[in-house]
Order: structure tokens, then C-alpha cells, then sequence
């Protein structure tokens, strides 16, 4: 026996609520947007958006969407009332997320930060426990290589998020080096660095992490020896408008020296005591 096809309804699009879930992507690509813009006006709306429905309305709203973000945002800005839609009874909101999720694996284009932070406000707005339980619940069939990677992608977003310009914008790669780098606790050294040279876009930004991931690396392949707790020291404050930090550039060692008090009377100080401790 076959079972009969679900129905494609007709939906005011003032009844549905966009953010009834928590969305995996942070942003539109206004330039793909464009483009389905003009195949809607053209040929229609070939693939319906998935919506369930609230069991009570809430004030003019009453479905939530579940997955065709920007298929809806396209039929609204070209003025349609209404939006074919097939109605869904996800078992609970989870249930919907992941089913919102794993529309967008199949598309493959969200980028490694839109996939970590849908892991992460998932767990802040405590619909589960653990980025664990989250894990399980919102990628049952990925491998554990890909759960491992998902992990580390969320945990940069922890870490960093409302500090990165334009995070959407990382590659996998470039994802995975700043996830080792914070690993192996070299947060606090991108946090001083961001600090002294305040970088002002993306691009800027990963200019700075440059070298701070060079070294990340490099530790993770030759571990300096620990001495005690404390070390490697990577950065220091000896004063409170003095900071020194360590960078590792492709020709060596570079100590930066930021603040008011790292003044040309202070290098002129250490470069005696420079001479003195490794000079002959």
C-alpha cells in the first residue's frame, strides 16, 4: 500500500513565524536570494516550505517555519500574500531543528561557524543538556569524525562569538586552526593581540591570528618542555599599561610590547638587559 502524498497548501505568509525554531544560518546570501528571487517571479516556487502548526495561535501567528528560510524571505519581498507550504507534525522542537538541519547537510551551504552555532544556542536556550546531547539529537547519521569536527566548530563559536567580524565567512580550514589553537589554550594570546591591533574586519583579524596559529601548530607538533603549570609564557602584563607578548613569524621570535608604558626609554632598558643575559 502507498501512501497518499502530502498535500501542498496555500499559507497567508503573515502567519508564519520565521523564528519559531532557533535558525542554523545567521545570514542571507543576498546575492543567491536575487537569483531565486527572479526564478519565483519566473517559473514559480518549485520546492514548498515546511511550516507545523502552533497548537495555539500566537497573537496573528499560526505556523512556525521549519525549513525554507529563503524561499520565504523571497515570496515577501516579492510581494506575495501567500507561500505554498507542506505542513508538518514534527514530535517536538528538536525534532523540527534537526529536521530544519538536515535539509541544509543535504544543500551543504552553511558555513562551519553557522553549523557551530546552532549547536551552541541549542544548548543555551537549554533545549538539551550538553553539546553532546545535541550532537546525537541534531546529526544522528554523522560519522564520529564529522560529530568530532561539529564539536570543535561549536566550541569556537563559544568562544569567540561577538568577537569575530564576519565569522560566516571562515572556511573549514581555517575553523579547524583556530579550534586547535584554542585547544591548546591560546585564547588569551589572541585575546591580547586583538587588544593591542584592534583589527577592524575579517581580513584584519586573521592577519593577526596568522601568526598566533603558526605557533598553536607548531606546539602541537614539537611541545615546548614544561617547566611548571605556568609555562610556555606567551603573554604577560608586568604593569598595568604594559603588555608583552611573544609572536612566532616565518624569520623567528618577535617580542611585541604594547601600552603607555612600553615607551623608547623602556626598549632602550631591555635592550641592555637583552645584551647582558644572551649577548657574549
Amino acid at each position: 500500500m502507498t501512501q497518499d502524498p502530502i498535500p501542498v497548501l496555500s499559507l497567508p505568509i503573515a502567519e508564519i513565524d520565521p523564528d519559531a525554531l532557533i535558525r542554523d544560518r545567521t545570514r542571507l546570501n543576498e546575492e543567491a536570494l536575487a537569483e531565486l528571487m527572479i526564478s519565483i517571479a519566473n517559473t514559480g516556487l518549485r520546492q514548498p516550505i515546511e511550516v507545523w502548526a502552533f497548537p495555539e495561535p500566537f497573537e496573528s501567528l499560526r505556523y512556525g517555519l521549519i525549513s525554507g528560510a529563503r524561499r520565504l524571505t523571497a515570496c515577501q519581498r516579492l510581494g506575495h500574500t501567500h507561500v505554498p507550504a507542506f505542513l508538518r507534525t514534527p514530535k517536538s522542537i528538536p525534532e523540527a531543528v534537526a529536521a530544519m538541519i538536515a535539509e541544509n547537510d543535504v544543500r551543504e551551504d552553511l558555513s562551519p561557524w553557522e553549523r557551530g552555532r546552532i549547536l551552541n544556542r541549542s544548548v543555551q536556550s537549554e533545549m538539551f543538556g550538553t553539546l553532546d546531547e545535541a550532537l546525537k539529537a541534531l546529526h544522528r547519521g554523522a560519522s564520529s569524525q564529522k560529530q568530532s569536527r561539529l564539536r570543535s566548530f561549536a566550541k569556537v563559536v563559544q568562544e569567540f562569538d561577538g568577537k569575530l567580524i564576519t565569522p560566516e565567512d571562515l572556511t573549514i580550514r581555517q575553523m579547524e586552526r583556530i579550534a586547535l589553537a584554542l585547544k591548546l589554550d591560546f585564547a588569551p594570546l589572541i585575546y591580547a593581540a586583538f587588544a593591542e591591533l584592534r583589527p577592524k574586519t575579517m581580513a584584519e583579524q586573521w592577519e593577526v591570528l596568522m601568526p598566533i596559529l603558526r605557533e598553536a601548530e607548531q606546539y602541537f607538533r614539537e611541545p615546548e618542555p614544561v617547566t611548571s603549570p605556568s609555562r610556555p609564557r606567551r603573554f604577560i602584563q608586568p604593569r598595568p599599561d604594559l603588555r608583552v607578548r611573544r609572536e612566532l613569524t616565518p624569520q623567528g621570535w618577535r617580542l611585541n610590547f604594547s601600552g603607555p608604558e612600553a615607551t623608547g626609554m623602556l626598549m632602550e632598558s631591555l635592550m641592555d638587559e637583552i645584551e647582558r643575559l644572551v649577548g657574549k
